[in-house]
C-alpha cells in the first residue's frame, strides 16, 4: 500500500466530493435509513466556503483523485469533523482515519485541545469506529453550547436525536 496524500481540496474537484458522499451515503440503505442515503451532499457553494477557508481536506489514490474527503468547523475551541466520507471502493485502508488524523495534527498546531464530532450511534462506521479512533461519547451535560446547537438543527432538519450523539476526542 502507497503512503496517503492528504491535501487541501481544489475547486475542480468538488463535484467529486459529492459523488463520494452519495456512494458513501449508499450504504445506508443496507440499514433500512434511506432517508440518509437519499440526502444530498452539501451544495457546492458550501463546499467551495470550506475550500476557500482552508477546511476541506482529500485524500488522494495513486492518480491523485480524491478517494474520501474531510471537512471542519472551529466549535467551542475545538476541531469539529463537519463530515469525513470515504469512497466505499476505497474503505478499509484508513482513509477516514488518515484524514482525522492530519486534523488532530492541524489542530494542535493551532493550539486547540480536542476534535469533536456529531454521529449516528449504532451505525458501525460511525460512533463505534470514532470509538476506536480514540473518541469518548458526550453525556448531555458534557455538551458545549456550540454542540448544543449543532444537535438542535440536526433534529430541526430531520435526524432522529435519539440515535445520534456528540463524540470527543482530547489531543
Amino acid at each position: 500500500m502507497t503512503a496517503q496524500i492528504i491535501r487541501e481540496a481544489t475547486a475542480a474537484e468538488l463535484p467529486l466530493l459529492q459523488d463520494i458522499e452519495r456512494a458513501a451515503g449508499e450504504l445506508f440503505r443496507a440499514l433500512s435509513m434511506p432517508e440518509i442515503a437519499d440526502d444530498e451532499p452539501p451544495a457546492t457553494e458550501v463546499l467551495e466556503g470550506y475550500r476557500r477557508d482552508g477546511r476541506a481536506w482529500v485524500s488522494t489514490d495513486g492518480a491523485d483523485r480524491p478517494l474520501g474527503y474531510l471537512l471542519h468547523d472551529e466549535v467551542d475551541g475545538a476541531a469539529h469533523v463537519e463530515q469525513v466520507s470515504v469512497h466505499p471502493s476505497a474503505a478499509h485502508r484508513g482513509l477516514g482515519r488518515g484524514l482525522i488524523d492530519h486534523l488532530a495534527a492541524r489542530a494542535t498546531a493551532r493550539g486547540l485541545t480536542a476534535l469533536t464530532l456529531t454521529t449516528f450511534a449504532e451505525v458501525p462506521w460511525n460512533a463505534p469506529y470514532y470509538t476506536r479512533l480514540g473518541f469518548r461519547v458526550l453525556a448531555d451535560d458534557e455538551l458545549t453550547e456550540g454542540l448544543r446547537h449543532i444537535r438542535n438543527h440536526e433534529r430541526e432538519i430531520g435526524l432522529d436525536r435519539r440515535c445520534r450523539v456528540a463524540m470527543r476526542r482530547e489531543l
